[in-house]
């Protein structure tokens, strides 16, 4: 009987060895180490965040109800936000497709011009939406120019590397029969690679434009336009009402954008 159990308990599944699980222990620790040294290092100032609570439901209490004054306004600056985003957007396809074609293995001229797209795709990713608004303003002022170019800018990166993977994936076989017929390169590009990337831009364009909506909602916040700027101004006055007010308005403008990404990918996909 004794036998019996124990060759019953010998055959029980253990996902893991003894090896992997001292592994697994030992990564978990590691873990465990570096977050415990990461929160000591940054010095956070724990009454504060003790006391975060009571200032939230403060902040809560003053905020309630949101005022209706400056409705209009609020309204002009969401549709300047919504101009920013789709300008940007839509400027961004003449500069990302380029860039795309070079960056893709199976496109680019040559090994200089893979590393150049690449190159440009990793500057546009690596600086965010606020620091490229940031340098716009300096450069141009502050206004709408700054935030459109500041979402153009960190779009060319989204969009580039993105179509770039999709052109790297294409089929060979249609690229292949063209050049086999001496058709020029011009002609490779429209009718064998560009009919197979088509729903992939569709695709990313739709969610990069949804995605540069709520980038544009703070671009304001540093003087690029939209409406962080009556959101920032009502911040500076302590008009909380009004700030409640904004933040339901950009609320409703994102799920807005949702909605409409929504229809869109379900009529061009």
């Amino acid at each position: 009987m004794v036998d019996h159990a124990q060759q019953l308990a010998d055959r029980i599944w253990q996902r893991y060895d003894r090896k992997q699980r001292l592994i697994r222990y030992a990564v978990l620790l590691a873990t465990l180490m570096l977050v415990v040294w990461a929160v000591r290092d940054i010095d956070i100032f724990w009454p504060w965040v003790w006391d975060a609570p009571n200032q939230i439901s403060g902040l809560g209490a003053r905020m309630w109800p949101p005022s209706a004054a400056g409705l209009n306004g609020i309204i002009a600056a969401l549709i300047e936000t919504v101009h920013i985003a789709t300008l940007a957007t839509f400027l961004t396809i003449f500069l990302a497709l380029p860039v795309a074609y070079i960056a893709a293995q199976n496109t680019t001229p040559n090994r200089a011009c893979l590393w150049f797209g690449r190159f440009i795709l990793v500057s546009s990713r690596s600086v965010n939406t606020i620091i490229w608004a940031l340098l716009f303003v300096a450069i141009f002022g502050p206004g709408v120019l700054a935030g459109i170019l500041a979402i153009m800018f960190r779009s060319i990166g989204f969009i580039g590397k993105l179509m770039g993977e999709a052109i790297e994936e294409i089929d060979r076989r249609p690229v292949e029969a063209m050049e086999a017929t001496g058709a020029s390169k011009a002609k490779v590009v429209a009718y064998a690679i560009v009919p197979q990337v088509m729903p992939a831009f569709f695709a990313i364009v739709i969610l990069r434009w949804d995605i540069n909506i709520r980038e544009s909602t703070v671009l304001g916040l540093v003087g690029a336009g939209g409406i962080g700027v009556i959101l920032q101004g009502a911040i500076d006055t302590f008009a909380w009402p009004t700030v409640a007010t904004i933040l339901i308005a950009i609320i409703v403008l994102v799920l807005i954008g949702e909605a409409v990404t929504s229809l869109l990918r379900s009529k061009v996909l």
